[in-house]
């Protein structure tokens, strides 16, 4: 048997129906049957074309409120007969049923009307029975169905139809079942992931059918790919394609500034995902510029991000910098000019979107799923545990070089004074390390670390750290606590006039 089939019918059950009209109006013009259900076949009356009610092929009504409907023997035999076998083609002769060509399906919109904050009730509605079952069973027949099973794939579909004078090869077939069985394994994996939110069944399901080829991933040698709705999150207003490690890094300043989403004009500057500058002022234009002065090297090349709309005088300040990427909730039309100047500069917009709640990883021959680290340190979170007390001045800094330390690689030892950083050590393998290479690249950019404040993403298992930072003129110490050698920092805190304070949580970043 040729692989190339005519098409004599179709079954069409849609909820969408944008783009429909052209496929239904050829249909009609070469001659193909169309059957049909509920709103799809009055659409179809509508147009003044012919249409047969699935109810005449299966002599039964649509019944409890339209939920079962094409769900009967005569519509499921015209799609999952083998027209190869002829014990199939003799039953479909003996019970009366129509061949189906093709089936044409667009589910109801269940991930949409999750996310639009629907009820139960809607939201339960709005999981499609026969729809899904229609495109399993067109799919799995695609030897001798054509399974067009998203709105999305409408065009593509009226162009091939249009090419051939409404035939297909099998090669086509199977394209459209394999975008068919995507479209429902996405589909059963969004209304699984709804009823498993509390993750109380230990499965993990991911599917994500916004697909991005990027020129490589990290390094050269190494393919790329990004799934996700970028658009959802960012309106791209100028540069460049963003690559892999663009991304990563852009993920990490949208995480960290999350920090600092509702406090004065902020601005950070980010290197390979972790923070070489963040001050917080009261203009943008003076954050930028004390941001800049954490760390000018390590800025060249970087991740830029604000809280706040950028001007003219910080997007002038910005000019002089070479910078992969800058981020703003808004911007003047005259600094978007300016920054504009430089053909690959990438420069977005945020959008207000929700992020996902659980953090997922490769790791061995499977995944590592955790709950996202949504705890900030807030003053009302602070154990006062020495003697000497923070001013105010020092608890300001202290939570904002808690933020901070939590978005920096471990080991880490985060140092700050009067909102601005001075420096950090990241991604040690001991704290003493962290602390030193903090404590000299403060130094290295001229900055007077007396009366700084340290903060460290976990416990000091001895005071040495508390020690050395004493010796260099910081005054405030903030650590989640927890070693059974807490004391022995207290004890030297109050012995060489410092304050400290515990959070009881530890921010680890791995």
């Amino acid at each position: 048997m040729s692989t190339t089939k005519k098409i004599n019918s179709a079954l069409i059950s849609v909820f969408h129906k944008d783009g429909l009209e052209p496929i239904v109006r050829k249909f009609n013009e070469l001659g193909i049957s169309i059957y049909s259900t509920g709103g799809t076949e009055k659409f179809i009356r509508e147009l003044g074309i012919e249409v047969i009610p699935v109810e005449e092929v299966t002599s039964y009504p649509s019944i409890l409120g339209g939920r079962v409907k094409t769900l009967h023997p005569k519509v499921f035999g015209g799609i999952l007969n083998r027209q190869d076998n002829e014990g199939d083609v003799a039953q479909l002769e003996e019970f009366d049923i129509p061949q189906l060509d093709v089936i044409i399906v667009d589910l109801y919109p269940f991930e949409k009307t999750v996310s639009g904050g629907a009820s139960e009730q809607e939201i339960i509605e709005k999981i499609d029975i026969g729809g899904i079952s229609l495109i399993r069973a067109a799919a799995k027949n695609y030897k001798d169905v054509l399974c067009v099973s998203s709105m999305e794939d409408y065009s593509e579909f009226l162009e091939l139809i249009t090419a051939t004078g409404g035939e297909s090869t099998e090669n086509d077939r199977r394209h459209f079942a394999t975008k068919a069985f995507n479209v429902s394994s996405h589909y059963d994996t969004a209304i699984f992931n709804y009823f498993n939110k509390e993750h109380k069944e230990p499965a993990l399901k991911i599917s994500e059918t916004n697909a991005k080829v990027l020129r490589y991933g990290e390094n050269p040698h190494q393919k790329g790919f990004y799934f996700g709705d970028f658009e959802a999150m960012f309106d791209k207003l100028h540069g460049k394609e963003l690559s892999y490690n663009n991304l990563l890094d852009v993920d990490a300043a949208i995480n960290l500034m999350n920090e600092f989403k509702n406090d004065d004009p902020t601005f950070a500057i980010l290197k390979h995902n972790n923070a070489c500058g963040l001050a917080t002022r009261s203009t943008i234009h003076q954050a930028y510029v004390d941001a800049l002065a954490g760390d000018p090297i390590s800025a060249f090349g970087g991740i830029l991000i604000s809280n706040v709309k950028i001007d003219v005088p910080t997007a002038q300040e910005i000019h002089k910098l070479f910078c992969e990427v800058v981020i703003a909730p808004s911007y003047d039309d005259e600094a978007l000019s300016i920054l504009k100047g430089k053909k690959n500069r990438i420069v977005l917009i945020q959008k207000e979107t929700p992020l996902p709640d659980m953090l997922v990883r490769t790791c061995l021959n499977g995944f590592l799923l955790q709950d996202k680290d949504f705890k900030t340190d807030t003053l009302d979170d602070l154990e006062y545990v020495t003697t000497k007390k923070p001013s105010q001045e020092e608890l300001d800094d202290l939570i904002f070089a808690s933020k901070l330390c939590k978005h920096t690689k471990s080991n880490t030892i985060v140092l700050a004074k009067n909102k601005q950083l001075c420096a950090s050590g990241t991604g040690q393998t001991s704290r003493v390390d962290a602390l030193n290479q903090a404590i000299h690249k403060a130094k290295t950019f001229n900055f007077n670390l007396e009366g700084a404040v340290m903060a460290s993403d976990a416990f000091f298992p001895f005071p040495d750290c508390v020690e050395i930072s004493g010796n260099n003129g910081i005054k405030s110490v903030i650590q989640p606590g927890g070693s059974i050698k807490d004391q022995l920092s207290i004890d030297y805190c109050d012995k060489n006039g410092m304050s400290m304070v515990m959070t009881g949580t530890r921010h680890f970043k791995h």
